[in-house]
């Protein structure tokens, strides 16, 4: 009887298929993480990244704008500099925090965007995760960002080896993780096939 019920009972494990682990809902994570939540991360680590260089640039870059605005009226008593600081300190936490948000808001975007586009040519491709959807992302993405900032064609065409660059390391960096865990690139088991293919050929010619 036991047995019959653990036959009924449906398989939720992940299997390997053709050196891809595809899950029960035929999607294939990458680094056995699903998209949802890489996608969460990644936006929301980005976001803490950018906030952070943006809190500190849009202070200081404050600061220094309040000096300027304020040299020709500098206070002369103790009163004047104890408000002209209160008003200096005020005005540098609220560049920080504008510049914070901002450049957080931007940084999560393309980070969220190079994703989203990662996962759907991994869709596209017929779920093979491996570095070529991450340099098309890439690409992708500084083209993109080069097109919003109408960056000029010299600039964009280092914006876009820079992005070419960045997808390779990382998608690179993803096959290795991956292949640690068990999780084989198609191009690995392509290459490894075809290499034992030419070996039975010179075995069976010999």
């Amino acid at each position: 009887m036991s047995e019959h019920i653990e036959a009924s009972r449906p398989n939720t494990q992940p299997e390997a298929t053709d050196g891809l682990y595809i899950s029960g809902d035929r999607k294939n994570f990458r680094l056995s993480i699903p998209f949802e939540l890489r996608l969460v991360a990644g936006t929301t680590t980005s976001f803490a990244a950018g906030a952070i260089l943006g809190l500190s640039h849009g202070a200081q870059a404050a600061g220094l704008r309040f000096r300027a605005e304020n040299a020709h009226r500098l206070p002369n008593t103790s009163t004047g500099w104890y408000l002209y600081h209160k008003s200096k300190n005020y005005h540098i936490a609220l560049g920080g925090v504008k510049e914070g948000l901002k450049m957080g808001t931007k940084v999560g975007f393309w980070v969220g965007s190079y994703f989203a586009i990662e996962e759907a040519i991994d869709q596209v491709r017929g779920g093979r995760a491996d570095f070529l959807s991450s340099v098309v992302a890439g690409m992708s993405v500084a083209g993109g960002f080069s097109a919003w900032n109408r960056f000029p064609l010299a600039t964009a065409a280092r914006t876009a080896k820079i992005g070419l660059l960045s997808g390779l390391a990382f998608g690179l960096a993803q096959d290795a993780l991956g292949l640690a865990k068990g999780q084989r690139p198609f191009y690995v088991d392509f290459l490894f096939g075809k290499k034992q293919r030419q070996g039975e050929l010179l075995e069976n010619r010999t």
